[in-house]
């Protein structure tokens, strides 16, 4: 069925959760800059909206509910990341709320699709028919992840979920000087300065959220503090999965995994423009 409808409307909400067995979250308010200017609406989208999905899910009989998240929910310095990080804290203690109902609620968080709406390897490409592309910082990382990883990750979530977890991918790191190199060596780079809001390096897992997390091979799954449905020892024994190390911290300027400009090359023809070329 195709609703029109908006995520801050709770009865339209509910009456689009009626008759539906999963449900994947992704309404939200993203850009940083935007969410600085227009607080309440972001607020009103991204932590009302959340609830709102929350409530007409418990009310409705579904049965899975998966949230998308964003690194910028990880000690958040600007809007659009509290407004995420409070909608993680809501669907993951909506965990403690179902009283009997037959429902799990978990989060996926993971960093800037690749070639997304927005995102800096389309703009480059556009900015490359100018000869100049404006860098924030030459030290500045962040973390890569294609389309169809975080379609697998949310799959992975919804098939293995106890509830209450915030699934985190293992993916690469690229400098957004390679990114540069990689699109228009031969173009010339202006440093334009961070903007407000915005991180130097990007974080999934600061070393107070890893004392409640754990490893699962592929992906991290940072546990609720508070849970009134399972203990650590079952989401160990459930996911067959083993503690982090203490002190242990998972950001894009530290990772242990990066692109190469020839990496980053290959992704860009297979996930973003298959005619590249530089």
């Amino acid at each position: 069925r195709f609703f029109i409808g908006d995520v801050r409307d709770k009865d339209r909400m509910k009456r689009a959760c009626e008759g539906v067995d999963v449900i994947i979250h992704a309404a939200a308010i993203k850009q940083v800059d935007t969410a600085e200017y227009n607080p309440t609406e972001c607020i009103r989208t991204n932590i009302d909206g959340a609830e709102n999905v929350i409530h007409g899910a418990l009310e409705c009989g579904v049965k899975d509910v998966v949230a998308l998240s964003t690194d910028k929910a990880c000690a958040p310095i600007n809007l659009y990341g509290a407004t995420k990080l409070v909608s993680d804290k809501l669907f993951t203690a909506a965990n403690n709320i179902k009283g009997s109902k037959d429902i799990k609620f978990s989060v996926v968080r993971y960093g800037n699709v690749m070639g997304s709406r927005g995102s800096v390897i389309p703009f480059f490409i556009e900015k490359k028919k100018d000869g100049i592309l404006p860098i924030t910082h030459d030290e500045m990382t962040r973390f890569n992840i294609s389309l169809q990883a975080g379609v697998d990750m949310v799959m992975f979530a919804l098939e293995h979920h106890l509830g209450g977890e915030i699934f985190v991918p293992k993916i690469p790191s690229y400098r957004i000087t390679d990114i540069a190199e990689a699109i228009a060596p031969e173009c010339e780079s202006v440093l334009v300065g961070i903007r407000p809001g915005e991180k130097l390096h990007e974080e999934m897992i600061t070393d107070t959220d890893s004392l409640n997390t754990i490893d699962l091979g592929k992906y991290y799954a940072i546990l609720p503090s508070v849970s009134l449905t399972y203990t650590e020892k079952q989401y160990l024994s459930h996911h067959k999965a083993v503690k982090v190390p203490f002190g242990f911290k998972y950001n894009s300027g530290e990772n242990t995994e990066w692109e190469t400009v020839d990496s980053l090359r290959d992704h860009i023809r297979v996930h973003v423009d298959d005619k590249f070329e530089v």
